[in-house]
């Protein structure tokens, strides 16, 4: 098996998000920065055109190198993965457009992709802007349902807020505000309850706490403004103390967040979009993350949105984009990534031993990311059809054989 050493930077894909907001300005900004390069090696997606547009307005130099195909990544360097498919010159600044929108879709689901198949532990992206993303893709709802269609999965998934250890995660998200009140049942804030403390945890919070916020005034006052809250709210707060969860509530809205701030509670569930939105954007408006929680990967991106008022002016704030990819860096490093392409012939060992791998996965060791790239020896090729060449960064050692009991000592074919 291959092991890393606690050092191992993990490996992550960056979409560039619309192209007429900020987000070239910013995704050049997050690769001149130091802290971002001292957490992750990054995989770029999108135009390098427009990427280096980015670097022109905020004023960077970048010396990243560019590749074309998802073949050419390697898991210790940095680099743009360049699709070639948006001459920036076509696009005006602060305008939204149906190519902006084909632009960041494409730049997504490339992205997506790339998480899925095991190639990178975990996906960014810089500011979307929704209108340009509805042109171009009139079935777009919002950025779960598109990443459920390329993912191809229904898996219970949602929006959390993040400012640095405190988030706020929603029962209803997108819809409009007349259709909550039908939507608050037992059954959805119970999932919503359980759902939040699962994504806890697998951020690393041992025993979470989660501040439940009511729908009504006052949470209802006792039936005064609703019955929501002890119909339906209140009792799957119940029902979530029996599973063993910490959870408290129904507090009014109004002071659920100075409940939760003064209380030392990990997270707040309230019952609709702007119910939290408000709050966390005016307590950490530059430091706000979105995580898109449910995913067998990270996927994280800054809370505020493209920002046409201000795109191509050089004062784009990095703080919310950095803490997006140091907190996607922060959970890649706890995800499981196999990291192939395997090409053929099959890759054996030298004595001509099958290596046990295939092109869906290597096996690994370790809850850490861990990076192998085999491929065909291109020496002698006809007299060594089975041989392979490992490339490792330095640090790595061939501990085992890959999954099938292989004995410690065993050298790869050169």
């Amino acid at each position: 098996m291959i092991e890393h050493q606690p050092n191992r930077l993990p490996l992550l894909a960056l979409a560039i998000g619309d192209p007429a907001g900020i987000a070239p300005e910013l995704t050049a900004k997050l690769l001149a920065d130091r802290e971002v390069a001292d957490a992750a090696h990054l995989v770029v997606i999108g135009d390098k055109r427009v990427l280096d547009r980015g670097a022109e307005i905020a004023g960077v130099r970048l010396d990243v190198a560019t590749i074309t195909t998802a073949d050419e990544i390697e898991p210790w360097r940095t680099v743009t993965l360049d699709l070639g498919h948006l001459d920036p010159s076509s696009i005006s600044l602060g305008t939204a457009s149906s190519a902006g929108g084909a632009f960041a879709l494409e730049n997504l689901r490339v992205g997506l992709q790339l998480a899925h198949q095991g190639i990178v532990g975990g996906l960014a992206f810089t500011p979307f802007n929704k209108s340009a993303m509805r042109m171009a893709h009139p079935g777009y709802v919002d950025e779960i349902s598109f990443i459920d269609s390329v993912l191809h999965t229904r898996t219970p998934s949602g929006e959390f807020n993040i400012l640095e250890d405190f988030w706020n995660a929603r029962v209803t998200s997108h819809i409009p505000i007349s259709a909550v009140a039908d939507l608050i049942k037992y059954d959805l804030v119970l999932a919503g309850i359980r759902f939040t403390y699962e994504n806890l945890r697998a951020a690393g919070f041992e025993e979470p706490r989660i501040a439940v916020a009511g729908l009504n005034p006052h949470a209802g006052d006792g039936g005064n403004c609703g019955h929501e809250d002890e119909r339906e709210i209140g009792p799957a707060i119940e029902a979530a103390k029996k599973l063993g969860i910490r959870t408290d509530g129904p507090f009014s809205p109004d002071t659920v967040f100075l409940h939760a701030t003064r209380e030392n509670f990990n997270a707040v569930l309230t019952m609709y979009h702007d119910q939290g939105q408000i709050a966390m954007k005016l307590i950490g408006f530059d430091r706000g993350v979105t995580l898109l929680g449910g995913y067998p990967f990270p996927i994280c991106t800054p809370a505020h949105g493209s920002a046409y008022d201000i795109a191509g002016k050089s004062v784009a704030n990095l703080g919310a984009s950095r803490a997006a990819v140091l907190l996607a860096a922060k959970m890649a490093r706890g995800n499981r990534v196999d990291w192939h392409p395997i090409h053929s012939p099959a890759p054996r060992w030298v004595d001509g031993s099958s290596i046990p791998c295939s092109t869906s996965a290597v096996d690994v060791v370790s809850q850490e990311v861990v990076h192998i790239k085999i491929e065909s020896s291109s020496a002698d090729r006809s007299a060594r059809q089975d041989s392979i060449r490992v490339h490792n960064e330095p640090g790595f050692e061939v501990r085992e054989g890959l999954g099938d009991g292989s004995s410690i000592g065993k050298e790869w074919a050169q």
